[in-house]
């Protein structure tokens, strides 16, 4: 929430201000940096981010880092400048597909090139506006970035999506658009989707919701391993992520909800099912719940998270497996049978929510656990080892 905040900001014309913008992570730097080449300023005030909006382009390169939702997202934000800009990435994002965002764009005026389906991604617009049919099927990062863009167009546009996967993350972005006074209009099934151009974007004054997605890590170690609280999330949040309650309270866990965050606590864990199509970040948190519940846990919808950092299903079956853990990949569906977990050496494979999964796989395993590339969770939670050293303090 805190990266599409950003270029809310940034297409706004005037000073908005976001508040509890989380911690300084990887990603928010990039996405950071990023709009001040393509006009904000941007400065840090305690516990909130000033952004004027509506300057001049400064530069013809954005370094997306590792950040996918960064390049995706601000792809279609830069082809509303007529100038040719570079989008590049380091690290895994270079592996990550990219070539979903050329036929799209193509439709609507800008020119587009991947270096085989990869970044970097070399945009030129101006965007114009018109008609698109758009990918959804891997990922719905494009069409957020689609969203946030258009309306900025002097011709409104009409997306087709015949196939949409996480269209809560979609929901999200039309949430924050409404408020900087941005309006996109749909058919009800997201299959259609009308954005009218030459719409202007109003600075805000807007409050960045805590992340269920890290959140998620802390309350599958509190369900395992004691009893944790969360505070900064939004009961009534779109983001996907909040499914990881309802696989809680499968497991048997007990889940209390309020108005400021989240607590679980667990006692003897069972296996469940979820399917994790609409929010595949939850499979890490979730795999190493389910390698310490008894019997055996099915986690469907996995094939998405092939293209993430790494390719975390069959990551996970690698690096769990090390500790002694159980767990098969079925297709698109990993089978984990609960079991004793037993110390050893990981690896996150660069990245982030590896990296905190094998931390709180390792939270009951009998041994020490060691793991390579733990510096990976400065990507998105930076703070994410203080916050076990904390938990495990009490």
């Amino acid at each position: 929430m805190m990266q599409r905040a950003l270029v809310a900001a940034l297409l706004a014309r005037g000073e908005s201000r976001l508040l509890s913008p989380g911690a300084d992570c990887d990603d928010v730097r990039n996405a950071t940096r990023a709009i001040e080449v393509l006009g904000a300023t941007v400065r840090r005030e305690g516990d909130r981010v000033v952004i004027v909006g509506g300057g001049e382009l400064c530069g013809r390169v954005l370094d997306c880092g590792e950040s996918g939702l960064c390049m995706r997202m601000l792809a279609p934000v830069a082809a509303l400048f007529g100038e040719e800009i570079t989008l590049k990435g380091s690290g895994s994002l270079a592996r990550r597909p990219m070539g979903m965002l050329c036929a799209p764009l193509e439709a609507l005026g800008v020119e587009c090139r991947t270096e085989g389906g990869h970044a970097p991604l070399v945009v030129r617009g101006p965007m114009s506006g018109g008609r698109a049919e758009v990918d959804g099927s891997l990922t719905s990062q494009v069409l957020t970035g689609l969203l946030m863009a258009l309306p900025a167009c002097p011709v409104g546009a009409f997306l087709s999506v015949p196939l949409l996967k996480s269209r809560p993350y979609v929901q999200m972005t039309v949430e924050l658009l409404r408020c900087f006074g941005v309006q996109v209009h749909h058919d009800g099934t997201w299959r259609q989707i009308i954005v009218h151009g030459q719409q202007r974007y109003t600075p805000a004054e807007y409050a960045v919701e805590g992340d269920w997605s890290g959140a998620a890590f802390l309350l599958v170690a509190g369900a395992m391993a004691g009893e944790v609280r969360v505070e900064g999330l939004r009961p009534d949040s779109l983001q996907a992520d909040r499914a990881v309650l309802w696989a809680l309270r499968q497991a048997g866990a007990t889940v209390r909800l309020d108005e400021t965050g989240a607590t679980a606590k667990g006692t003897r864990l069972r296996g469940f099912e979820l399917d994790v199509s609409e929010s595949p970040d939850l499979l890490p948190p979730l795999a190493a719940l389910a390698a310490h519940a008894d019997g055996r846990s099915r986690i469907t919808g996995v094939s998405r998270t092939k293209y993430k950092e790494s390719d975390r299903a069959r990551v996970l079956v690698e690096e769990l497996g090390k500790l002694g853990a159980d767990l098969r990949l079925d297709d698109d569906a990993l089978e984990i049978t609960g079991r004793r977990l037993h110390g050893g050496r990981v690896e996150a494979h660069g990245d982030h929510r590896i990296a905190m999964a094998c931390a709180v796989a390792a939270l009951k395993a009998e041994g020490e656990v060691e793991i390579d590339g733990a510096e990976s969770v400065s990507k998105s939670y930076p703070g994410f080892f203080e916050a076990l050293e904390s938990l495990a303090a009490r």
